[in-house]
């Protein structure tokens, strides 16, 4: 069995002496782990470094092995990405939210997501509304999307403001008005808006990670990454 594919780096464990574990997440074969040798190597240690894409060649003689890589650099980010704080923060959470998805299941439009966001770090104001909607589309992907199409208790498709804890759907300002505080805030990112302040991103955060900790986390039984925490500082840092 062997392919090619082009893949982000997701990050690499040390595996004997002097070899690596890769996981990638590739455009054709989505996340995907592989064996590489020689990876600790000074002349491969800066290509294997998170938020860089390569081009891997993958084989193995059966199609469930671990299988071995033989990759190439192709994009170097990290360097750029381990300058700064928000870097560091947003390609871990980006990183997290991948490994989310199930391994070998080819997403190839998740890969440009996760290339994008890679490019706009670490400059927060592009990277977190892209952030927001990658988080939105890990939770379609898994089965527990978010409805924003119309309006959960009339059908409205107009004025859309809030999102239902309960049931994932949109509600619009006149309907929700009365329960207000118990809704989640939809922000105009979200609804097509061209303008994005800090607030908006952050309450776009507070939306995903309200059915990520539900639906995703809590059940797995494991805490939301750290790296959100850390990243969502910079997104609405503390007055």
């Amino acid at each position: 069995m062997q392919w090619v594919d082009d893949g982000i780096v997701l990050g690499a464990r040390s595996y004997g002496e002097s070899s690596v574990i890769l996981e990638l997440f590739t455009r054709q074969h989505g996340r995907h782990l592989g064996l590489v040798r020689g990876g600790r190597s000074r002349r491969q240690q800066p290509v294997i470094q998170p938020g860089n894409t390569v081009h891997a060649a993958w084989s193995a003689r059966l199609d469930e092995h671990l299988g071995t890589y033989a990759i190439e650099a192709s994009v170097s980010r990290a360097a750029r990405l381990m300058e700064s704080r928000e870097g560091v923060a947003g390609i871990t959470l980006l990183a997290a939210l991948a490994r989310l998805m199930p391994e070998r299941e080819g997403h190839e439009g998740l890969y440009e997501a996760i290339e994008l966001i890679a490019d706009a770090l670490p400059a927060v104001e592009l990277a977190a509304p892209l952030l927001v909607r990658f988080e939105l589309e890990v939770l379609r992907l898994l089965g527990f999307g978010v409805d924003l199409s119309e309006c959960a208790s009339t059908g409205a498709t107009e004025d859309l403001v809030y999102v239902s804890p309960k049931s994932g759907r949109a509600v619009s300002r006149a309907a929700g008005e009365p329960w207000k505080d118990r809704l989640l805030p939809l922000p105009g990112f979200l609804r097509g808006e061209t303008d994005v302040g800090p607030g908006d991103v952050a309450a776009g955060f507070r939306l995903t990670g309200f059915f990520l900790a539900r639906h995703v986390f809590e059940p797995r039984g494991v805490p939301m990454p750290d790296a959100r925490e850390v990243f969502l500082r910079f997104v609405a840092p503390p007055v």
